[in-house]
């Protein structure tokens, strides 16, 4: 039989707070991250707000890595990595290193030095390319980052499937401790601010002017943002027997990919991962306390993800509510992030609230947003949305363990 599989430790590096205690606090009280840019590659923007990792100082968390090594996509995916394995409890020097491994997700990987080798390029020419850019840039460098800053050896993947790549890293994560071929992973999702993704959703038209307002009636968009969530999973067994603080269940997930088109949600594809998360995870759709949604706050991605959600759930949803309205669109960390609120609200009882709301559209009917601020409740089984570009659907399904 399957091993069950349980999150023990959780490590955010994120626009509303570092470490697991600032960042619950924040979720609770719907407090925005959202700020404006001041560097001078989003001078020339009409708008420039975003979700910024201010305060940011990889030297004062990472403990193997140079920082002046790596990219900044990498660094916060290492640092909220060593986050997760302090919350757990855990030695990583301590355990068999071949038998821990890393499931990282990201969308542009380390695209923000593909910004900085452009300035190079157009300011002094190819002959002053500095050739540690490049040395830094492959995608696989942010697994390979983690793995390194806790010494594990065991298999370390980068999945690069976009806005959705959080959850999946959480279920690849799930699959070899479940079935044995690892007993200790760290899963979670990282992404970095730069120049050429805000420009391409400004010119998407998708950018909000200030406020990120999921499921809002005057909603105008979503918010890009940065940071780096990660989870320490392990198998129940294990965790009971060095007692640990067990935050959540992973119950299963669900995949999809309708490939239906490049930017416009499809809401088949959507309910389908869905259904496929429930029956992996033995749940009936009327189990589900709370939903912790995609919802980026562009209407037609709302629209798609509660069309789909009314299809699966019927007229009596659970409340449904975006992180995102807090944190922004994290793109590769973002569903990352949403396991993570969900994982410490099952433990904490409450549900993550959808900041900025005022109106619900009358377009969604029967929807619950939890506005405003957190909503005590103990929840029983949680589902988390993650849906990307070209179809790439994945939903988590985590449950409370007695």
């Amino acid at each position: 039989m399957p091993r069950r599989v349980v999150i023990t430790g959780v490590g955010p590096v994120s626009p509303i707070g570092t470490g697991v205690r600032a960042f619950t606090d924040a979720l609770r009280q719907g407090r925005c991250g959202i700020s404006e840019l001041t560097g001078p590659e989003f001078a020339d923007f009409p708008t420039r707000y975003a979700g910024a990792v201010t305060d940011f100082d990889p030297s004062s968390t990472v403990e193997r890595l140079a920082p002046d090594q790596w990219g900044r996509t990498s660094l916060l995916g290492s640092a909220a990595a060593r986050l997760a394995v302090r919350d757990a409890g855990l030695d990583p020097a301590r355990i068999p290193r071949h038998r821990a491994g890393v499931s990282m997700g990201t969308t542009g990987g380390e695209s923000r030095l593909v910004d900085q080798g452009t300035a190079q390029w157009i300011g002094k020419g190819l002959d002053h390319l500095d050739p540690g850019l490049a040395h830094q840039l492959p995608a696989s460098r942010m697994a390979e980052a983690v793995a390194r800053e806790l010494g594990w050896t065991g298999e370390a993947m980068t999945i690069a499937s976009a806005c959705a790549a959080g959850n999946y890293a959480v279920g690849y994560a799930y699959d070899v401790i479940a079935h044995g071929d690892a007993d200790y992973m760290i899963a979670g999702g990282a992404d970095s601010l730069n120049r050429w993704g805000y420009a391409g959703f400004y010119r998407l038209g998708a950018m909000a002017a200030r406020a990120c307002a999921p499921f809002d009636r005057g909603r105008d968009g979503m918010l890009v943002a940065e940071g780096g969530a990660a989870m320490l999973l392990e198998p129940l067994e294990s965790a009971r027997t060095r007692r640990a603080h067990i935050y959540a269940e992973v119950l299963g997930y669900g995949l999809s990919c309708d490939a239906d088109h490049m930017v416009a949600p499809n809401s088949t594809g959507m309910a389908t991962s869905m259904r496929r998360a429930h029956r992996q995870a033995g749940v009936e759709a009327g189990e589900i306390d709370y939903i912790c949604a995609h919802g980026t706050g562009t209407p037609s991605n709302d629209a798609a993800e509660w069309r789909a959600i009314l299809d699966v759930f019927g007229n009596s949803p659970p409340p449904t509510s975006s992180v995102k309205s807090m944190l922004g669109h994290t793109m590769g960390a973002a569903s990352a992030f949403g396991v993570l609120a969900c994982a410490v609200g099952l433990a904490e009882g409450f549900m993550p609230p959808t900041a900025h709301h005022q109106q619900t559209d009358p377009g969604l009917p029967h929807l619950d947003p939890v506005p405003g601020r957190g909503r005590p409740a103990r929840l029983n089984r949680v589902q988390n949305n993650g849906f990307a570009f070209g179809g790439n659907n994945a939903i988590t399904v985590l449950g409370r363990v007695e």
